[in-house]
């Protein structure tokens, strides 16, 4: 046989009646969702800054982070709505390294998913108790959402996720934002067939269940650059790129019509340094169009406490294990500049 059976892995209601969503925390994240909802509906003119971490490795550095933003967004909240990146799966192009916290809820020892569920439930739960933000988290594996699908305000679909008819038919039946990033290729058409796809009602499989979905009109697009057949990297935050995704995305009748531009991944060529620089370009484009200023919705920024990144075995406090990132005074700076470019 092929597959060794190691453990039965608890079910999602096993898993929330274990560990709950307290009443005080129900409200914080009704409140949130309206906030962000409204500002991806033309509603709220402020922009959503989605930031934090490559992956989330640890609990400890996690929740010094995302407090830390807290006491920024009290100072911002008129400009921007912060969402602390909480990504606790990981897309490995390969398939070795590092999954993520629900794979390995300790990064330096081997993989254990029935402890790692229970890993990445409890740190959303103390992040959102001590900070008062809901977060993001990517969705790599749509059977793993029920264990969080309480406490989320929004959810990423990856560039190597976006094309799978599991992840377009699950988004389908969400009821919060959930950006579409473009895939690795490039291919505009593809990204915008499949939010387009995650708007439409539909009838699946879903958790052991046949289910029927009303479609998501809160799907939208992430742009994060593209790879050529070279290898090399393309960007598609410049003017011209987010006026020529103008005219392709308005050519579709989809709801909602909103982008989040992502400062990393190919369109930083993996520099996380060139971030604070590509935000701000961005920012230019939006004061350049009427058409960029009602589509563009905000930014991805990845950012950490301390800048760069490490082997699992350093384990320096809140440095990357996977891909580099801002450091904390690079962060607060880059939010304060946002925040009063974003009033310009």
């Amino acid at each position: 046989m092929s597959f060794t059976y190691l453990q039965k892995i608890p079910t999602p209601a096993q898993i929330l009646e274990q560990m709950p969503l307290p009443a005080a925390l129900k409200k914080i994240k009704i409140r949130r969702d309206k906030e962000i909802i409204e500002v991806l509906k033309g509603r709220d003119s402020r922009l959503l800054l989605i930031i934090g971490p490559c992956s989330a490795d640890d609990e400890e550095a996690l929740s010094e982070y995302v407090s830390r933003l807290a006491k920024l967004q009290d100072k911002v909240r008129e400009r921007l709505i912060l969402i602390p990146r909480i990504y606790t799966n990981k897309p490995r192009t390969t398939g070795s390294g590092y999954k993520g916290m629900l794979h390995q809820p300790r990064a330096s020892e081997g993989p254990n998913i029935s402890q790692g569920i229970k890993a990445i439930r409890r740190m959303h739960l103390r992040v959102l108790s001590e900070s008062g933000l809901t977060a993001a988290d990517e969705m790599l594996y749509p059977g793993n959402y029920p264990y969080l699908e309480d406490i989320l305000s929004y959810v990423t679909i990856g560039a190597r996720s976006v094309e799978n008819q599991e992840h377009r038919l699950t988004v389908s039946g969400l009821d919060i934002p959930v950006g579409m990033k473009n895939p690795t290729s490039g291919d505009l058409n593809v990204l915008v067939n499949s939010v387009q796809a995650a708007q439409t009602a539909h009838t699946f499989i879903y958790t052991g269940w046949e289910v029927k979905t009303t479609g998501n009109n809160l799907a939208h697009c992430i742009l994060r650059g593209a790879i050529d057949h070279h290898g090399q990297s393309i960007p598609n935050y410049h003017y011209e790129d987010l006026i020529q995704f103008a005219e392709l995305y308005s050519r579709r009748s989809l709801a909602n019509p909103a982008v989040i531009v992502d400062t990393n991944h190919a369109n930083s060529n993996k520099d996380f340094r060139q971030q604070p620089r590509i935000a701000e370009e961005v920012m230019r484009s939006l004061s350049r169009s009427k058409v960029l200023k009602k589509m563009i919705k905000g930014l991805m920024v990845e950012s950490y406490l301390k800048e760069g990144s490490q082997e699992v075995k350093g384990k320096a406090f809140g440095q990357s294990i996977t891909d580099p990132c801002l450091g904390w005074d690079d962060t607060k700076e880059l939010i304060l500049k946002l925040a009063d470019k974003s009033g310009a």
